[in-house]
């Protein structure tokens, strides 16, 4: 583990990198560093990680030259969240990066910069090409070019040593968002009939066609990478330069991009090792790697393999580097996922795998995975699927997606890769579930995870400093986490802290304690009354906790009241909040509680409402 060095030494320039014979730093006294990205791919798509994936001959030539991570992973399934980790090196619920996308930026503390900064700062030209989409402010020096035309081609010197990131939207989920009439299985390359589809995927034309399109999609991947090394052996830097190919994170089939299980999380990871730097890989080329590393690794280990000093603040720990060990990199075994809004979708979970154990833990499980989200049913394939579950043509597998979901899940992901098994019922898995479990509750206790608040109170309260804001909140935090978890004990023993917190001065006790007796459902009826004096309380999402819980439990009917928010708040996100419970209620319990939005005089409205909106009506 490097030695990590106060930023303000950082900054006055104290590195000590290796220097040529004439004293002058040239750029072959360091590596140079290419990221080549696809949008929205997981592991499952290539045949070199997985056996029913496409082949992808020049990631395999670049593997063969280079490392294969087995266990790379993205910490969030979705692009913006994805990115920001990416970019600070941070967790995104620390630092208020986790929602997709922002509504306000969250500002990171004055002197803490994105990892191409401090790149920067060593003397390395950094360039991207051309995505960008995080969730706080770039700030300045972080890239000497973001554009375009970006390439390390422009760089002021030959002998500059330079960091290139460069991102292709060929895979990315809008390609598999075709009509009816575009539909053409003789165009081609995969057979529909060749592909091995998800256990949780009806098997059916269109699922069989998208999946195929989505492998095509993969070989245009491939013959991207192909023309970028083609590029640096034109320049004569292969030899000097680290390249990363990965995915942005998972995806793209339905179920995976948005969601925590390995499809949305589980990216491909090829790093080519240059010649002229294998001193700096822990293995000789070609070897697979089966230590776990995650996106808030990435940033950090460029900063480490360019002999820089680490700043204290990032959470990543480097997996390359002249002091990184085989039996160091191989040993990693754990890595941590969050999932928040999606455009203008809410839920929240969180999800840590240990070695071959994988636990997710669903704060609020009422809601179904397959809550509308517009975007992700453009597809299709989407839209198939529910059609199939309204009609009752589901297997209890397929059918999982749309129907409420359990507090916490286990999987051996090993023996069981697409998550089908939920062991955590299952007595013999009970020292690992209870492990697991206090890992995440020691985790987001102690970043602190800044979304046991609603993120309508962090817009207005915390992304001026969301760091500090969480870190002065650390200890009521820790009891919103307490309060979240009685969903994890029996009902008779979270009845008497529930009833407490129901009443607590505290409204994010009363908040959650609301969602808790959401996630017990009927069992829960003895805080009816508690929770029925809560549809008047000060606090607006208190009282649509309130009536989303008393409508769960059939006590009252929900809609005067959420009528009655949506036209009190004056708040965007609260707004999009009450809505996620409006969409929740129109659609998922049986019908019983269809709403008219026409009827509904918001005072103020939002691109995120808007679609809300636009569904209901």
């Amino acid at each position: 583990m490097p030695i990590r060095m106060p930023l303000l030494v950082f900054l006055l320039g104290t590195i000590v990198l290796p220097f040529n014979g004439s004293g002058t730093l040239r750029g072959a006294d360091r590596p140079n560093f290419v990221w080549i990205v696809s949008e929205d791919n997981s592991i499952h798509y290539m045949r070199m990680f997985y056996p029913t994936g496409a082949p992808t001959p020049n990631i395999q030539s670049l593997a063969e030259r280079g490392l294969i991570f087995d266990r790379a992973f993205s910490n969030s399934p979705v692009c913006s969240v994805a990115r920001t980790t990416l970019a600070t090196g941070m967790y995104a619920p620390r630092n208020g990066t986790q929602f997709h996308r922002h509504i306000r930026p969250a500002q990171l503390p004055e002197d803490w910069r994105m990892f191409p900064f401090y790149l920067r700062q060593a003397g390395y030209y950094t360039t991207n090409h051309v995505k960008t989409d995080y969730n706080t402010p770039a700030g300045r020096g972080v890239w000497d070019e973001s554009s375009r035309k970006a390439t390390w081609r422009n760089r002021p010197e030959p002998d500059t040593p330079f960091f290139h990131m460069q991102s292709f939207p060929v895979s990315h989920e809008g390609s598999l968002h075709f009509s009816v009439q575009q539909i053409d299985p003789a165009a081609l390359k995969t057979d529909p009939d060749s592909v091995v589809l998800s256990p949780h995927h009806p098997d059916t034309a269109w699922f069989r066609y998208t999946h195929a399109r989505y492998l095509d999609r993969m070989r245009d991947v491939d013959e991207i990478v192909g023309r970028m090394m083609a590029q640096l052996e034109e320049d004569g830097l292969l030899e000097d330069t680290f390249v990363f190919y990965f995915g942005d994170h998972g995806g793209v089939l339905p179920g995976s991009k948005g969601y925590l299980f390995e499809t949305g999380l589980h990216v491909p990871l090829v790093v080519y090792v240059p010649e002229n730097w294998k001193s700096l890989s822990p293995l000789p080329q070609g070897s697979r790697v089966q230590g776990f590393v995650s996106f808030v690794d990435f940033g950090p280990t460029l900063i480490h393999l360019a002999g820089a000093p680490l700043p204290e603040h990032v959470d990543g720990r480097p997996f390359l580097g002249p002091d990184v060990t085989a039996d160091q990199l191989n040993s990693r075994d754990e890595t941590f996922g969050y999932a928040d809004r999606f455009d203008e979708k809410y839920d929240l979970s969180r999800s840590l795998r240990k070695g071959r154990y994988k636990y997710l833990r669903n704060y609020q499980a009422f809601y179904p995975d397959g809550l509308q989200n517009n975007y992700r049913y453009r597809m299709l394939a989407y839209q198939q699927w529910r059609r199939l579950y309204q009609k009752g043509e589901l297997n209890e597998v397929q059918r999982r997606f749309f129907e409420s979901k359990p507090v916490e899940m286990l999987f051996d992901v090993e023996a069981d890769p697409y998550e089908t098994i939920n062991l955590a019922a299952d007595p013999a898995y009970a020292d690992v579930l209870r492990d697991l479990r206090t890992r995440l509750q020691q985790r987001v206790k102690g970043m602190p995870d800044l979304s046991f608040f609603p993120e309508s109170y962090l817009v207005e309260h915390a992304m001026n400093d969301p760091v500090g804001f969480g870190q002065q909140r650390a200890d009521q935090i820790a009891r919103l986490v307490d309060v979240a978890d009685l969903a994890l004990v029996p009902f008779d023993q979270a009845a008497e802290p529930l009833a407490a917190a129901l009443h607590s001065t505290d409204p994010w006790q009363r908040y959650w304690a609301l969602i808790v007796g959401s996630c017990f459902g009927e069992k829960a009826e003895s805080l009816v009354p508690a929770a029925e004096r809560l549809l008047d309380d000060p606090e607006l999402l208190v009282r649509v906790r309130a009536a989303e819980m008393l409508g769960i439990v059939s006590a009252i009917d929900p809609r005067p009241t959420l009528h009655q928010v949506l036209e009190t708040t004056e708040s965007p996100v609260e707004a999009l909040l009450t809505l996620n419970t409006v969409v929740f209620f129109h659609d998922s319990i049986e019908n019983r509680f269809p709403f008219d939005i026409e009827s509904v005089q918001m005072r103020i409205t939002s691109s995120e409402t808007d679609r809300r909106l636009e569904y209901l009506r």
